[in-house]
C-alpha cells in the first residue's frame, strides 16, 4: 500500500475529479438532499460519481492535513477495537473522535478521526498496519483534512 497516494495539482487532471468532490461537499453540507440532485448540481452523471467518491479529497489550502478520518468494519469479537486503538496508539496517532454502530451480522462499522500531527510514519503505511489485524475486516480513508 505504500505510495498509494499522491499529493497533484488538480490543473492536470481531468475536471470531473472536481465536480465529484463538489457533489460530496453538496450533500455534506446539505445543499442536495440527494446524489442526484448533488450530482446534477455539479454536472456529473452519477455512475462517475459513484466510482471515484471514495479516491479524490480536496487538501486544504496550507497543504496536507493534519486530520485523517478511517472507516472500518471490524469483526464483533472482545477486544478488536482495542487492538485498532493500540495501533493508532503506536503510530502516535491522536485520537479526535470514535464513533461505533451496533454490530450487525457479526461485524460493527466503526469511523475514527485521528490527528496525524506527529505521527510516526504515513497514513498508508498506518492503513496497511490496519488492514492487517485479523479483526478488521476492511480500512478506509475518508478524508485527509
Amino acid at each position: 500500500m505504500a505510495g498509494s497516494y499522491l499529493i497533484v495539482n488538480k490543473k492536470i487532471l481531468p475536471e470531473y475529479y472536481e465536480q465529484v468532490i463538489l457533489a460530496r461537499e453538496l450533500l455534506e453540507s446539505r445543499e442536495a438532499k440527494t446524489v442526484t440532485e448533488a450530482v446534477m448540481k455539479a454536472g456529473i452523471s452519477r455512475n462517475t460519481y459513484y466510482k471515484y467518491k471514495d479516491y479524490v479529497f480536496r487538501m486544504n489550502e496550507s497543504g496536507p492535513g493534519n486530520k485523517a478520518s478511517l472507516s472500518l468494519s471490524l469483526k464483533d469479537e472482545p477486544g478488536s477495537l482495542g487492538k485498532v486503538l493500540g495501533r493508532l496508539s503506536s503510530a502516535n496517532a491522536s485520537i479526535i473522535t470514535i464513533s461505533q454502530s451496533v454490530p450487525v451480522a457479526g461485524k460493527a462499522a466503526v469511523i475514527i478521526t485521528v490527528s496525524t500531527e506527529g505521527m510516526i510514519g504515513k497514513i498508508d503505511e498506518l492503513i496497511g498496519d490496519l488492514k492487517k489485524i485479523p479483526e478488521v475486516s476492511a480500512v478506509y480513508l475518508n478524508s485527509v483534512e
